[in-house]
């Protein structure tokens, strides 16, 4: 079926109410040791040529990847190699907690030099509206007025905060860290809630990680889904993973390892029976001037269309092919795609 000519973008058409929902690649990668942030940031820029747009981020560490005493050194670091990134790429920053000595530095010199290159700041083990606020004025202070807020969510209090947290307007994602929530109960949860099958088994785990998933839809946020340690494991990554994303409503997740990249990508793509269904029914509804139209005798309207329609945001994300059909939705107006 073809669509008509310069049909009306059906992000335009369909979102409506969900306009302002976030969309950000599905993969953040985290390194903090010079030699691998730089290997990280070349390895965004070849799978960049090779999707022909960005699919993972590169969040580039000081919180656990500046040497103690050399906190400076490090936040300037992180600023140079943000400033090199050619346009298009996406680097982020983690900074220390907002009372750590450390903090007021890593905000006014990464965000002070770098703002226009950077994707967002990760503020980690953020306990409150309040840290969030602090984060806030100092990225406003630093010039960064229009840079987002990461937020992670490291503990029960905060969890316990996380609707309010994700409603502050600053926020873009909430991410869950997994392993200071758990040691954070003084050995109520054993050791095996901080695997790859027991982190999904544990009732006090799975309810962080509900709580967190279901802040983020609340406010059209993107919840950002916690590490998996056993990064020599594919099986185990895309497996924890998979389930992350299809039982808990996690649409992203942190990888530490460059070999978890992919793993990610394929775990929370759509299948490709999928991605042509969405197509298809997207065609029609586009012939159909969005009226309901009728697939293998199922009723779909613009409810399904937008559904539908996020499969294909969320195919492209990922690295998958688009229909041909649709991928005039998908480039820049230069005709590349679009990042």
């Amino acid at each position: 079926m073809t669509t008509p000519a310069n049909p009306a973008h059906p992000a335009t058409v369909l979102l409506g109410a969900q306009a302002g929902r976030q969309s950000i690649p599905v993969c953040d990668h985290y390194s903090g040791v010079e030699a691998r942030m730089r290997k990280s940031l070349q390895l965004q820029d070849e799978m960049r040529g090779e999707f022909g747009h960005v699919v993972f981020d590169v969040t580039l560490d000081c919180e656990d990847g500046a040497p103690v005493g050399l906190e400076r050194e490090h936040a300037s670091l992180v600023a140079q190699l943000a400033r090199e990134t050619r346009p298009g790429a996406r680097v982020a920053a983690r900074v220390h907690t907002v009372d750590h000595p450390a903090f007021a530095n890593d905000v006014a010199t990464i965000a002070g030099e770098a703002w226009d290159r950077l994707c967002h700041i990760m503020i980690p083990k953020v306990e409150s509206v309040e840290d969030v606020e602090i984060a806030a004025r100092a990225l406003d202070a630093a010039g960064a007025k229009d840079l987002p807020l990461h937020a992670l969510i490291e503990s029960p209090a905060a969890v316990q905060r996380a609707f309010d947290i994700a409603a502050h307007p600053r926020i873009q994602s909430l991410s869950f860290g997994l392993m200071d929530f758990v040691s954070a109960h003084g050995g109520a949860i054993p050791s095996s809630g901080m695997t790859s099958t027991g982190q999904f088994e544990h009732p006090l785990v799975v309810r962080a990680k509900l709580d967190i998933s279901s802040a983020c839809h609340a406010h059209g946020k993107v919840p950002s889904h916690c590490v998996v340690t056993e990064f020599s494991n594919t099986d185990a990554m895309q497996a924890a993973a998979r389930k992350a994303a299809r039982e808990f409503g996690y649409t992203r997740m942190w990888s530490i390892h460059p070999a978890q990249i992919r793993p990610i990508l394929a775990a929370l793509a759509p299948d490709e029976i999928e991605i042509e269904r969405a197509g298809r029914i997207i065609s029609a509804a586009v012939a159909a001037d969005w009226a309901p139209i009728s697939e293998d005798g199922v009723l779909h309207d613009r409810a399904s269309y937008r559904y539908f329609w996020q499969v294909l945001e969320r195919a492209h994300q990922t690295g998958r092919s688009i229909p041909l059909e649709m991928r005039q939705w998908f480039v820049t107006g230069d005709g590349s795609d679009s990042a």
